[in-house]
């Protein structure tokens, strides 16, 4: 038996006073979110909720998060993370295309009203039998007329359960991708992939008993939940919540909860970087102090932000690679080996990497390829989707990314770019994250996106948007002929365009089709 909800079970045996989440000035220890999660879970069996069932969730970083989603595993049913920022017709599709059968959905705030959007969606869904309002309250009344909250359903369960014996291979959570060309999947993983890549997570950046996690990364999304709250539950670790990123709410949290631990995404990173104020309003000598380590996944992160960040906050800065569909880690630069600048590092402990061609060979060291993976991270397939399922594997125990990378000799890891966004100019392959790097050499840029863009005789055409640095006053003609000095001609964008922003998704990436869209528009 193996049940992914073993991560909060056995630390809450083991120190059931200790902190677990720390959100405000709330505190909340392993006794209490295991209490909780017991009482989601009788709450559920009573709804007629059984093993293998689907149960959506919608909610943002807060208590309620992990203590739902272990009182689902407990119950021997399945996870469903959705997105915040969905609406209602995106709701329903994930409630049909997941075979849910229950939906918790937070009630959200004014600006962003989650309950009325999830109430759409479910009304949609037939097969969707239950509505549960999580109220920021639990003794408040659901907004919605006629629904029943959460505080209801377990008011008066009992804090105890006898946990629903579940295989290695039965399914934890579904997890859909983001969706960048087309509907999104969702991505069948197991107990045993969930479990396996959250100790793994535990080993690699070497955990603590004491450590303690700044978690702003949203926890619908495989990187948070599987690196943070998984990897810290595991050993009794504390968790400090964070709703939403911006600069000031990481090291605020950073400076009063003595954090050890922040795992982000490059443009957090950045942000944490640019942050005019961090001097004025926050002692960064002593956050500097405790923090022992900072993680970077979803993109590669700039060599600049790097160098920055590693002086600033006295931090070594590891970077790993993986997807939804590996849990998501399948390589990262491990404490014990050499950390090579812009490598995403080797494969972690039964993970393999294998950069292919188009007929899915094997290339040679250096050359550029698609990366595959296998091992035990590698999720079962897209639920209810085998013709993706098998595009995916290709008929091999391979996953295919749709990532382009190379290897060193060494074994070093190195992603290039998506496939889909390479440019070919003129016949030539080019790659943007590559011009990105460059760009953010330039002393006044700040962030950097490159796309292709349609023309007429080269096919496509390399278009840069840039985000400058606060005071700084480079035109779009000074930024084009310092490039144009510093790539070789066929690489260079012809285009750039100056923004103070860029659209980015929950989780910090930028929003690439988003920049194509107004193009095509």
């Amino acid at each position: 038996m193996l049940n992914l909800a073993a991560m909060l079970e056995h630390s809450a045996q083991e120190g059931p006073s200790k902190t677990a989440i720390v959100f405000g000035d709330k505190r909340f220890s392993y006794a209490q979110v295991n209490a909780v999660a017991n009482q989601v879970a009788n709450g559920l069996a009573s709804a007629g909720v059984v093993k293998g069932d689907k149960v959506a969730l919608s909610c943002p970083n807060l208590p309620y998060f992990p203590m739902i989603y272990y009182g689902i595993l407990k119950a021997g049913a399945v996870v469903v993370p959705l997105n915040v920022l969905l609406k209602g017709r995106e709701i329903a599709y994930h409630l049909k295309d997941s075979d849910a059968k229950a939906y918790f959905c937070f009630q959200g705030t004014p600006d962003l009203p989650m309950a009325e959007e999830g109430w759409k969606g479910f009304q949609e869904v037939d097969g969707c039998r239950h509505f549960w309002v999580i109220t920021a309250d639990p003794q408040s009344p659901s907004p919605i007329e006629g629904t029943a909250t959460l505080g209801q359903l377990i008011g008066k369960q009992p804090p105890t359960f006898d946990t629903v014996a579940t295989d290695f291979e039965d399914t934890a959570v579904i997890l859909y991708t983001s969706g960048t060309t087309g509907f999104p999947k969702g991505a069948e993983l197991s107990h045993a992939n969930m479990a396996f890549n959250a100790r793994g997570t535990k080993d690699i950046i070497n955990l603590q008993p004491d450590d303690v996690h700044a978690l702003v990364l949203p926890l619908f999304h495989s990187f948070g939940q599987t690196c943070q709250m998984n990897a810290g539950f595991s050993l009794g670790n504390t968790i400090v919540l964070i709703p939403r990123f911006t600069p000031e709410a990481v090291l605020d949290a950073m400076q009063n909860e003595k954090v050890t631990i922040f795992i982000g995404v490059p443009t957090m990173y950045w942000a944490l970087l640019t942050y005019e104020d961090k001097e004025k309003r926050f002692d960064l000598e002593s956050i500097a102090d405790t923090l022992r380590i900072g993680v970077s996944g979803a993109s590669s992160l700039p060599l600049e932000i790097i160098k920055g960040i590693e002086a600033k906050y006295r931090i070594p800065i590891m970077e790993g690679y993986g997807l939804s569909e590996t849990c998501p880690v399948a390589t990262f630069n491990h404490l014990h080996k050499e950390r090579k600048p812009g490598s995403v590092g080797t494969p972690i402990w039964g993970v393999e990497v294998k950069i292919v061609d188009k007929d899915d060979n094997e290339v040679a060291a250096g050359e550029v390829g698609e990366i595959t993976i296998r091992g035990h991270n590698v999720m079962k397939g897209y639920y209810n989707k085998p013709d993706a399922t098998a595009e995916a594997f290709k008929g091999t125990a391979w996953f295919h990314t749709g990532d382009l990378g190379r290897k060193d000799e060494d074994g070093y890891v190195y992603i290039v770019d998506r496939v889909k966004d390479m440019i070919i100019r003129g016949g030539f392959n080019v790659y943007p994250r590559e011009i990105e790097e460059v760009l953010m050499t330039h002393p006044a840029v700040s962030l950097a996106s490159v796309i292709g863009v349609p023309h007429d005789s080269h096919g496509e055409e390399v278009k840069a948007y840039i985000v400058l640095k606060p005071g700084e006053t480079a035109t779009e003609d000074d930024l084009l002929a310092w490039s144009k000095e510093q790539m070789a001609a066929y690489k260079y964008p012809r285009i750039i365009e100056i923004r103070e922003a860029l659209p980015m998704t929950a989780t910090g990436k930028i929003l690439k089709k988003e920049l194509k869209a107004e193009i095509a528009g």
